[in-house]
């Protein structure tokens, strides 16, 4: 049986030059999420809503595996972040942060299988993150993105060029959450060889 690369799959969704933007008109897509709020670092709430995404997106490849005859490689972890008051986002004050954190649903699978691995993952395991966990859909449409390799807390520099320099220049303005795609596991990468795709929805001006 043929294991799909997701990220290869939808390889737009998962490539951008590094230090560079590049415009793209995404489709809608379909994600497990689990809201909350807090330092990432620090909040036991992360923790349970990272797990919980872990578990459902495992049972539902399983599931594809055994239903579909369709098996593939789990995609990465993303993140939409944003804050009341976004000066609490640009300086960094985690503990005020809000988030919704998210694992791809493959568009073979579809919604109903979705929803029934949560129910499959309720049944088996007692995780708290699992109270939160949803199926949802996103649609992001027009959105520039660029390939930021290094720690999060480095991220500043590129998302001012992003802001200041880049979507004013082409006549964009940015519309919805930021948005990051982990593409490293930070518990095997050292922080400065992290690659994070980051992905800013956007709308034309003028």
């Amino acid at each position: 049986m043929e294991k799909i690369d997701v990220k290869k799959r939808y390889k737009a969704l998962y490539g951008a030059p590094i230090g560079a933007f590049i415009v793209l008109d995404l489709p809608p897509l379909t994600y497990f999420a689990v809201d909350g709020a807090g330092n990432p670092n620090t909040a036991a709430e992360y923790g349970a809503a990272v797990e919980a995404l872990y578990a459902a997106s495992y049972t539902l490849k399983f599931m594809s595996k055994d239903s579909l005859k369709s098996d593939y490689v789990v995609p990465p972890l993303e993140g939409l972040w944003w804050a009341d008051d976004m000066a609490d986002f640009t300086a960094r004050r985690k503990d005020r942060w809000k988030w919704r954190m998210m694992i791809l649903v493959p568009d073979f699978v579809g919604d109903a299988m979705a929803k029934e691995a949560i129910a499959r993952t309720k049944a088996k395991k007692k995780l708290p993150g699992l109270s939160k966990l949803c199926v949802t859909r996103l649609e992001e449409g027009r959105v520039a993105q660029t390939l930021h390799v290094g720690s999060y807390d480095d991220e500043g520099p590129i998302l001012e060029r992003l802001h200041g320099e880049f979507l004013p220049a082409n006549g964009l303005a940015p519309t919805g959450h930021h948005h990051e795609i982990y593409l490293s596991d930070p518990r095997k990468t050292a922080a400065d060889k992290l690659k994070t795709v980051l992905r800013q929805p956007v709308r034309s001006f003028g």
